[in-house]
């Protein structure tokens, strides 16, 4: 391809003649120099000419599909984005078209609101030509915290960049304490998109009748108490990247208006007549095998389709062994520059060793609060075994074999009898271990949490925390006092 060529404009393939007409009025209005094409050839045959900044083309043309000029632009490696449009209830073609590449997809009849939005938010992701080199490092920057030489570690980073190239949905899946948050703050801060907003939200931590107000927002006087309009995460998130983590925790009644929501690119805040068209990009994220969900029916088909466009599995500390020497390095420096201390503690060759013998069933959250507590007990700036803690049986009498795991290796001893069998999830037998004491104390105490929390040690802002976290809501009326 020449380097003469200059990028600028907009290519419109659509072989009905009014449609074409439609989109081409609409684009000129905004300022956009546009050229047309009714079929794959006629296309071609511009692109041969110039390159584009945008390429539209509806799915369905007389001679090949959308998908097959796609594949050649890909082929030819042109730098065009594509929005790809496809005919009413084919979300198969939609999802085929985000995995091939598209920025974006619109579903006929389009409704100009979003064809105006959808193209703008294509159009702001071409850079400058005059982009300054040193850019690039910023672009890295995200990615060097996913800390790990690992081949598993390497496809995330890779997907992560692939994923940032487009609008298409992306589902993070991995246990918890895997960092799916941070690889969800990755893709949104090596995008576009880095400029604006990232809002995270926990769905499990969102009392059920309040869901859709913290979603989608309310006006004055919607509800009792309702005193002012409020926005809610969607219109929080406007130009950015909205990240529902463990999605899988949404009720059936809320996955079905997030499935609107995500369809039709607009929310309805309660109380509000109009809706309100969005720019949204979504990463979600959950610790559920969201297939089993689905074929126990807690979780829609349709909004699963939709989210797990690309999806990205995060592994667990257990299977990446081999970053857990540059996964301490790195966690041992954050902890002592947040800690004003220096140099940073190190681990010594026995704690180091004891540490590859454990099986991290919180992974890296619980690494980093091993460290922590370390660093705390440790009486000089080299870490003993002892200063780390870890419980004897969840340690292997040899370090793992890191391409099988810890789990799969770990040798459990039959229980004795009267004893209780030791939990197939630490983590999660835990978790419920605590949310129980949590309710018995709640309950002692009429709900109130400030008592409870005194009754256990915990400050009010812990109690809250820890409520939020394992889904706490009953009684909540005895408020703090």
């Amino acid at each position: 391809m020449s380097e003469s060529f200059q990028a600028g404009g907009v290519l419109v393939v659509d072989d009905e003649p009014d449609l074409l007409t439609l989109y081409e009025l609409t684009l000129l209005r905004e300022g956009h120099e546009v050229e047309t094409a009714a079929t794959v050839a006629d296309a071609w045959a511009l692109l041969q000419q110039r390159v584009y900044r945008l390429v539209i083309t509806d799915m369905r043309l007389p001679d090949g599909s959308g998908l097959e000029l796609m594949h050649r632009l890909e082929a030819a490696r042109r730098p065009e984005k594509i929005i790809v449009i496809t005919a009413y209830g084919s979300a198969e073609n939609a999802v085929e078209a985000l995995k091939a590449g598209a920025f974006d997809y619109l579903t006929k009849p389009v409704d100009l609101r979003q064809f105006r939005a959808v193209v703008a938010g294509a159009l702001g992701r071409t850079a400058p030509a005059a982009t300054p080199a040193a850019a690039s490092p910023s672009r890295s920057a995200p990615l060097a915290r996913l800390v790990g030489g690992s081949e598993s570690m390497r496809q995330v980073r890779e997907l992560i960049e692939k994923v940032a190239r487009s609008m298409a949905p992306a589902l993070v899946q991995g246990e918890s304490g895997t960092g799916k948050e941070l690889v969800a703050r990755a893709i949104h801060e090596v995008s576009a998109r880095a400029g604006q907003p990232f809002v995270a939200v926990n769905c499990g931590a969102i009392p059920e009748n309040l869901l859709e107000a913290e979603f989608f927002g309310y006006r004055k006087g919607a509800f009792t108490g309702a005193v002012e309009d409020r926005a809610g995460f969607f219109q929080a998130a406007n130009g950015g990247t909205l990240f529902l983590d463990e999605i899988g925790d949404l009720p059936l009644a809320m996955q079905s208006k997030l499935l609107r929501v995500i369809q039709e690119r607009a929310v309805r805040p309660v109380g509000a007549v109009a809706e309100v068209a969005l720019n949204v990009r979504i990463v979600s994220a959950t610790h559920k095998d969201l297939v089993g969900e689905v074929a126990a029916g807690r979780f829609r088909q349709d909004l699963f389709y939709r989210l797990n466009v690309i999806r990205i599995a995060v592994p667990p500390l257990r299977e990446r062994r081999d970053d857990l020497e540059a996964l301490c390095l790195a966690l041992l420096e954050r902890i002592a520059r947040d800690a004003g201390v220096s140099p940073a503690p190190r681990l010594s060759m026995a704690a180091f060793e004891r540490l590859t013998r454990y099986v991290f069933p919180g992974n890296v959250r619980e690494l980093e609060n091993l460290l922590h507590r370390a660093v705390a007990l440790a009486s000089s700036d080299l870490i003993a075994p002892e200063d780390l803690g870890l419980p004897e049986v969840l340690l292997q009498d040899t370090a793992p074999d890191s391409e099988h795991g810890a789990l799969a290796n770990l040798p459990l001893a039959a229980p004795l009898p009267g004893e209780a069998p030791l939990p197939a999830d630490l983590a999660r037998h835990l978790d419920e271990v605590e949310r129980a004491i949590l309710v018995r104390a709640l309950e002692q105490h009429g709900f109130n949490r400030t008592a409870a929390g005194a009754r256990l040690g915990l400050s009010l802002r812990q109690m809250r925390y820890r409520m939020a976290r394992l889904g706490i809501t009953e009684g909540g009326a005895g408020g703090d006092e």
